[in-house]
């Protein structure tokens, strides 16, 4: 599905975009004579395939070709965030903070659900405060006029006007209006950011109005139904998604998800909880995504499920990560190391919030360097007569400490 603020752990199957859809009115829709006439013709074949007139007739009133859409597909590049920033902008104190106060706020909703489909409430708000910041991001782009803008294009043409069929079908449902059919630019809504084949298979009406209602300020629709779609597509109830690993100095016996082992294999081989014992789920493998020197995890059956909403392990470690976070787990155990700028995690929050005091506003204080902090840098060098490079080096933090 899909939101890491300003990363997006894009793209999973049952919707989205990863960390977070950040909110904009840049998305204005322009007269164009190839959109209009590709409707025209899509509208015969929605026609034919069973889509009422009038529901045709309301998804596309006022519906229009967005640029801002095709220009965010054409930019969009490999994600070349690390493990430890998707780490460190999944469990920000910040949407901790947040996280506790939504599990607080719907703990009663979250425990009927966890209750029915068997998936830890924790694990569901994790997915929320990945894909909308817990409901705050839930994107603002019409879904016809995106979708519709995307198909006509042509780069996905076929899958993009699957979409668009189903959204059609959603609203034939009734299970929300044309107007607050609203999402990513790529089609998610939501507050888990389903894509419309995903709502349409796995959506479910939880409070009983007779919509499934995945768009409204109550999230109770849009939480059971991620619970849904992670049963049926295998969770198991009772075991855990992984466990981050110890792993002995001269260790050879490789690495992969799919290389699984029975737990006494693992112990056998030195690989061992870095808190407690190893949690009792069937069989493992191990994973270190950032290589020797950084986290390890034994990943269990229901990590894979979680690639089922979001094929990135990223995403998937982010989302159990805060899971384990909301439920009173500590931070990893094993570090991430000095960055190529010689900085720690530790360091680099501190150079935010020393930016940030001095009056450069940095953002969010995880660690995470981006385009924001980096411009809270060159703005600093510059009223300091600094070079403005912009680079968030040892050196600098250690000016800033003075």
């Amino acid at each position: 599905m899909s939101g890491l603020a300003a990363v997006g752990l894009a793209g999973c199957q049952a919707g989205g975009t990863g960390l977070a859809v950040r909110p904009s009115a840049a998305w204005p829709r322009v007269p164009d004579a190839g959109w209009q006439a590709w409707v025209a013709g899509f509208r015969r074949r929605a026609a034919a395939r069973g889509i009422p007139a009038r529901t045709l007739a309301a998804a596309f009133r006022g519906a229009g070709y967005i640029p801002a859409v095709i220009e965010r597909d054409r930019n969009q590049f490999q994600d070349r965030r690390s493990l430890e920033d998707y780490l460190a902008i999944a469990t920000s104190d910040e949407r901790l903070s947040l996280g506790r106060a939504a599990l607080a706020r719907q703990g009663r909703v979250l425990a009927r659900v966890e209750t029915q489909f068997g998936v830890p409430a924790e694990v569901i708000a994790a997915i929320w405060g990945v894909e909308s910041r817990f409901g705050t991001r839930r994107g603002e782009v019409p879904v016809i006029s995106a979708l519709s803008t995307l198909a006509y294009d042509g780069r996905r043409g076929r899958f993009f006007e699957n979409q668009l069929m189903a959204a059609l079908k959603i609203l034939q449902q009734g299970d929300v209006t044309p107007a607050r059919m609203t999402g990513s630019w790529a089609g998610a809504m939501g507050h888990t950011q389903f894509i419309p084949t995903t709502f349409n298979a796995y959506a479910v009406d939880f409070d009983g109005d007779g919509r499934r209602d995945i768009w409204a300020n109550d999230p109770g629709d849009a939480l059971a139904s991620a619970a849904a779609y992670l049963r049926a597509s295998g969770w198991r109830p009772g075991q855990p998604w992984a466990v981050e690993a110890g792993v002995p100095d001269g260790y050879s016996g490789g690495f992969g998800r799919r290389a699984t082992r029975s737990l006494a294999a693992w112990r056998s081989a030195g690989v061992q909880a870095t808190r407690g014992p190893l949690p009792q789920g069937g069989a493992a493998g191990l994973i270190q995504p950032q290589g020797a020197g950084t986290p390890a995890f034994l990943v269990f059956h229901n990590f894979n499920i979680l690639l089922k909403y979001n094929a990135s392990e990223k995403y998937a470690l982010s989302v159990g990560h805060l899971a384990d976070r909301l439920s009173g787990a500590g931070a990893l155990v094993q570090g991430f190391g000095p960055d190529e700028h010689g900085l720690t995690l530790l360091q680099r929050k501190e150079l935010q919030r020393q930016l940030t005091a001095r009056g450069h506003d940095a953002g969010a204080v995880d660690g995470v360097i981006g385009k924001g902090t980096e411009a809270a840098i060159r703005s600093y060098q510059r009223a300091a007569g600094l070079p403005a490079d912009g680079v968030p080096s040892l050196a600098f933090l250690q000016h800033l400490r003075g």
